[in-house]
């Protein structure tokens, strides 16, 4: 345990949160009865137990989602989930972290009792600010951290042992919290590391997050360039992804992707969507409200996949960036796309 937090603590100068100094930087229905969501066969009931979609409501929030965009972006036209799917009838809020360091997120920073209720306390403003949508929450573990050194196998990435995971979603129960797995694979792949975590995703409130930025396709030492996910990978991601919610007769999967470039995804069109997934591109990126605007405006709107998401962190957007406080909610809620998925870091 103490040289997991070493090796941690060692690599936080190269975390999310410090490696993005390198960063330069719905239209809806349309005629009445009409929908831009792809019909697909209603079921009345379902293996999962989940009741039937509700494709109206479905219809109505994406819409309202879209917050009037005229580009004709959003909605992002796909099939309906599966029944039992979180977006976009729930705003996840979610504290982002590793238990192991104090400096990658809220998840982490503050002790267990004070996280649980700085993360409620968040809720409740999304739940004052927004009475369209129900916020909900969520705690984000980071359970494979890329590292700087190259470790066993020169992967340049360390796995967190399971027993963390376990903590997470014990904490995560006693306020009804969803959980998000989290990887940065280093020098690794999503094939050698999704499916570490399948007894964990087999749980219907356990979703999964990746990390472009530290997948290091040329070799390079982690944070010493921003990494990169071509959409093969990301559809490889959520094949597996589809796959456990098959084999376990489960509600769909959320997939976060975190963005703040345009190189760390590319060939966004060819991001397959799949029922059993709802992919959500994270805006990843820190610094003062105008800079972090331009960001979610240059790589997340312009390159619709299918729901968006928006990272704020409660030290770099204020005391590295000057700024006196972070975003709002009510800041957030006017972007265009409104993001669905919030992260607090």
């Amino acid at each position: 345990m103490i040289r997991i937090a070493t090796a941690i603590l060692a690599f936080s100068l190269l975390s999310c949160a410090d490696a993005n100094d390198q960063n330069a930087a719905i239209a809806g229905t349309t005629e009445k009865g009409k929908s831009n969501t792809k019909e697909s066969p209603k079921e009345d009931t379902v293996g999962s137990g989940a009741p039937a979609l509700d494709t109206a409501q479905y219809n109505r929030l994406q819409k309202y989602l879209a917050n009037g965009d005229t580009t004709g972006r959003w909605p992002v036209k796909h099939d309906y989930p599966l029944p039992g799917a979180v977006l976009p009838f729930n705003r996840v809020i979610a504290y982002y972290g590793n238990l192991y360091s104090t400096r990658m997120g809220a998840l982490g920073e503050f002790p267990k009792k004070e996280m649980l209720a700085k993360l409620q306390a968040e809720v409740k403003r999304w739940s004052d600010a927004d009475s369209v949508i129900k916020a909900v929450p969520a705690l984000h573990y980071i359970a494979v951290t890329a590292q700087g050194a190259p470790g066993k196998g020169n992967t340049y990435r360390l796995r967190m042992p399971h027993h963390q995971i376990d903590t997470v979603i014990n904490w995560a129960k006693e306020i009804n919290a969803l959980v998000f797995i989290d990887i940065q694979v280093g020098h690794s792949t999503l094939q050698q590391e999704m499916p570490e975590f399948e007894k964990y995703l087999a749980m219907p409130n356990v979703h999964f997050g990746i990390d472009p930025e530290f997948s290091m396709k040329g070799g390079e030492r982690p944070g010493s360039v921003i990494g990169t996910f071509d959409a093969a990978d990301i559809n490889y991601a959520t094949e597996y992804l589809a796959s456990v919610v098959k084999k376990y007769n489960i509600p769909p999967k959320m997939l976060v992707v975190h963005r703040f470039t345009q190189r760390m995804v590319t060939n966004y069109k060819n991001i397959k969507l799949r029922p059993e997934v709802q992919i959500v591109m994270d805006m990843d990126g820190w610094g003062i409200a105008a800079k972090k605007r331009s960001t979610y405006y240059s790589f997340i709107a312009p390159e619709p996949v299918q729901f968006t998401g928006f990272k704020l962190f409660y030290g770099n957007d204020t005391k590295r960036s000057g700024a006196e406080r972070i975003m709002t909610p009510q800041e957030l809620l006017e972007l265009r796309p409104t993001p669905i998925y919030i992260q607090y870091q």
